[in-house]
């Protein structure tokens, strides 16, 4: 007989191969990190023999569930403010205590905290995306799960980045490090098409290319993401992320909320991965994705629970139940989804999804250990039926709940016998997990009132530019440079005239304001054509850049819509002092020798401090923005300014 290291008997082996096989009584034989047989039981034990011999007793094993998106180290955030609209939980809660506290040390104790929930609920490998992945990944091997890890990448300052770029080259680094892991598959991870620019999705397309590793990526989870990307790029979700060369990689898109029928035929022709995460986009309102027609149409779509803080659990059998119901209440029809094609999709369909069929997902020879074991006899599941072939995997998804697996193994390893982790210490964790949440009970107690959390309260609120480069000059004669921005080697983009009424809040012992703007649209004759209102809280951060040019960055900005009048502002948010900056305004969008700049010709009515010419430019990296300020001085002389006569401080500071 051929001897092996593990032999499973007395099991119902559902192996989630190709035809579905089961075996009842069936046995699977284990050598190493991989399988090395599975039939039936009589068949394998006279095959096969070991020293370990684990009598299953009857209950289900199956392939380890496959979590196909989330944000592990969101344990430590779960719970911490719910029942908000997702831009005030994200923008009010959720990141300004992760810029607070985000660091290796805490992303090592909630990854630790979620691979401890996620093997007692029987799931066996996932997709992450987060900050400091490296670190992730570390305790997660130690752990001892299967991960894929997604490096994120923003075009906003991150907890392990402060420009782009750096988390480019964190991102090489950490996929040099773990390239061959047998448990980690390093990915790169742009965090969604709304905080990242073309050329930062092109990069991070450039770089999976390369090294031939997943992109992982938020697509299409909200209406007002799709409404934003059709109407500043004129296309959809998808046919954007085309555009930027993102479906030539091995695309993990997770939400998918809001895409139509040709959008799912471009990915299923691409073979891009999807992860339909039912809670998260219940729980915050999303929506639900098609994800009955995506399998109609021969998608590869995994089941997710995205992150602790937006479930706020990692259960994945509440995941597979979800999935299931929330696809028979769209359609309308009991049939959409039986139990057999979400156990599909939490397995073998999830690893395809994820790319990673070729190792895990289903119990075959020559796959990896990644198993469980599911206790089908508890009160809840009782009794069991034996006519119908498919009754199990019913069972498995409407009846079953987590605490029923008793019994996890990944790449030939236990990681759970009996309910209880062989490479995780429980107590420590919960321990350590209760001082975090004091630290960030007593942070956000101390800034309830904050000035961003009562902007994002009342309207949403969006974070315009990190940064814009910015510099001014006082003149005498506008038409002058009028003139010359009318000059070829001007490409004027948009033209427009404003009227613009500024009204101030200030506040003692904080460097933040609240502005209250609105911009009065003028046409040729100077007739009011549309009016905008809106909050910006301006931030008191500034940062130089160049040698010898003193061109600076600007504050952070956050923009929300203002639906209230002033009188409800200046009540709501009672400011210690206010001023008010009135303005005639003509910009111009435009380009200069191939770089987009906006170019104000401002005339100022109160306070009557002069006219003046100011140039800005979005920018979203280091390297970027001093380009750009080398290039501002280019524009000042052909426009006829000296550069030594630049004002750097905004038109509130001039005051």
């Amino acid at each position: 007989m051929k001897k092996v290291d593990k032999l499973f008997k007395n099991a119902t082996v559902l192996t989630v191969d190709e035809k579905f096989n089961q075996y009842y009584p069936g046995a699977v034989a284990v050598s190493g990190d991989s399988i090395v047989a599975v039939g039936n039981q009589e068949e394998i034990c006279k095959e096969y023999e070991s020293a370990e011999v684990l009598d299953c007793q009857g209950k289900v094993l199956m392939p380890g569930l496959i979590n196909g998106h989330t944000h592990v180290p969101m344990t430590l955030l779960r719970g911490l403010s719910d029942d908000l609209r997702l831009d005030v939980w994200l923008m009010g809660y959720i990141m300004p205590v992760e810029r607070e506290f985000v660091s290796p040390e805490m992303v090592t104790l909630g990854t630790k905290i979620a691979c401890a929930e996620m093997i007692r609920c029987g799931t066996t490998t996932f997709v992450d995306m987060y900050y400091f992945e490296n670190h992730i990944a570390k305790a997660t091997a130690e752990a001892g799960m299967r991960a894929i890890c997604g490096e994120s990448v923003l075009k906003f300052p991150s907890p392990d980045a402060q420009f782009y770029e750096e988390s480019l080259t964190l991102t090489r680094a950490f996929i040099e490090e773990y390239q061959n892991h047998p448990l980690i598959v390093p990915a790169i991870a742009p965090h969604a098409p709304y905080t990242c620019t073309p050329e930062i999705l092109q990069a991070c397309a450039s770089i999976a290319r390369e090294f031939d590793v997943p992109l992982v990526m938020h697509l299409a989870e909200t209406a007002f993401e799709v409404d934003s990307i059709r109407a500043e790029h004129g296309v959809p979700v998808i046919p954007y992320i085309k555009r930027q060369q993102l479906l030539d990689t091995k695309l993990i898109g997770a939400h998918l909320v809001h895409i139509d029928e040709g959008e799912i035929r471009d990915l299923v022709k691409h073979n891009c991965g999807g992860a339909h995460n039912p809670s998260s986009n219940l729980k915050l309102a999303s929506g639900a994705a098609p994800v009955s027609k995506m399998v109609e149409l021969n998608m590869n779509v995994s089941i997710g629970t995205d992150g602790p803080a937006s479930n706020n659990d990692l259960d994945m059998f509440e995941e597979m139940r979800l999935t299931s119901f929330l696809a028979k209440l769209q359609s309308g029809d009991p049939t959409s989804l039986p139990a057999k094609t979400v156990i599909y999709m939490a397995t073998r369909g999830g690893a395809k999804a994820i790319h990673l069929d070729k190792i895990t997902g289903s119990i075959e020879p020559g796959k990896r250990a990644d198993m469980i074991l599911v206790d089908l006899d508890p009160v809840h599941n009782a009794p069991r039926f034996m006519r119908d072939p498919d009754g199990a995997y019913a069972q498995l998804v409407y009846a079953t709940k987590s605490t029923d697996v008793s019994h996890v193994m990944v790449n030939g390893a236990w990681l759970m016998k009996d309910r209880q982790l062989l490479t995780l210490d429980e107590p420590s964790l919960l321990a350590e997990a209760k001082v975090f949440a004091a630290k960030v009970d007593k942070f956000l107690m101390e800034r309830e009132q904050s000035l961003l959390s009562k902007l994002v309260a009342i309207g949403g609120a969006t974070q315009e530019e990190s940064f814009e480069i910015q510099t001014k000059v006082k003149v005498d004669d506008i038409n002058a440079v009028l003139e010359k921005i009318n000059m070829p080697e001007i490409v004027i983009e948009q033209r427009k005239h404003y009227k613009q009424f500024d009204t101030y809040f200030r506040f003692n012992n904080s460097d933040e304001m609240i502005r209250y703007r609105e911009d009065e649209l003028l046409d040729d004759k100077g007739a009011v054509k549309s009016v905008r209102p809106r909050l910006t809280l301006i931030g008191d951060a500034r940062h130089g850049v160049g040698g010898e040019n003193k061109i600076l960055l600007s504050r952070s900005r956050y923009l929300a819509q203002a639906g209230n009048s002033l009188r409800f502002y200046r009540e709501y948010f009672k400011p210690d002092s206010m001023f008010e900056i009135q303005k005639d305004r003509l910009r111009f969008h435009v380009m200069f020798k191939g770089i987009k700049f906006f170019i104000n010709v401002d005339t100022m009515n109160q306070p009557e401090i002069g006219k003046f010419v100011e140039i800005k430019s979005k920018t979203w990296s280091r390297v970027d923005a001093e380009q750009k300020t080398k290039l501002v001085s280019s524009l000042l002389t052909f426009l006829g300014l000296k550069a030594d006569a630049e004002i750097h401080p905004d038109y509130h500071e001039l005051k």
